[in-house]
């Protein structure tokens, strides 16, 4: 008579292995995609207490492009926990130096909730500079990121 809501349940879950390219991908857009997939709010059985997102592979990460002066302009804060313990290093910086895939995973982490779910989910990212990846095994599906819309990538 009543129309239900489906709540689906862990067990329930089915996770797919999705791998993206981000070579010349604009940094913002490719991690909203992400999110999104991470959370599963691509699919119509999204609960928003289950993590039934997919699992994602991102390779080429040190390729990524970011729009206007940002490289040089865009600082990345953290604090050390001590007075006047603020560090800054530019988006450059992290780019060019031993681990460039922080970027994306920052960009994503930070789209995402707050709490042990987002955690969970997460973990569920994984971020390569190369392009290559261990995960051949599970026979990832690629999501050609660049085709979604004209704006998501550029030529640096």
């Amino acid at each position: 008579m009543f129309g239900h809501t489906h709540s689906t349940k862990g067990a329930e879950v089915e996770k797919k292995w999705i791998l993206i390219d981000a070579k010349g991908l604009v940094v913002g857009r490719l991690a909203t995609i992400v999110a999104m997939h991470l959370r599963g709010k691509h699919k119509p059985s999204f609960t928003p207490h289950v993590d039934d997102g997919d699992n994602i592979i991102i390779v080429n990460a040190d390729k990524v492009v970011l729009t206007g002066r940002k490289l040089d302009q865009k600082m990345y804060y953290h604090h050390s926990g001590f007075i006047g313990g603020i560090k800054e290093r530019s988006a450059k910086f992290i780019l060019e130096g031993r681990f460039p895939e922080r970027i994306v995973e920052k960009a994503v982490e930070r789209m995402l909730p707050r709490g042990p779910l987002g955690r969970k989910q997460l973990g569920n990212l994984r971020v390569y500079k190369g392009a290559d990846h261990p995960h051949a095994a599970q026979n990832p599906v690629t999501l050609d990121v660049a085709s979604l819309n004209r704006k998501n990538s550029r030529s640096a």
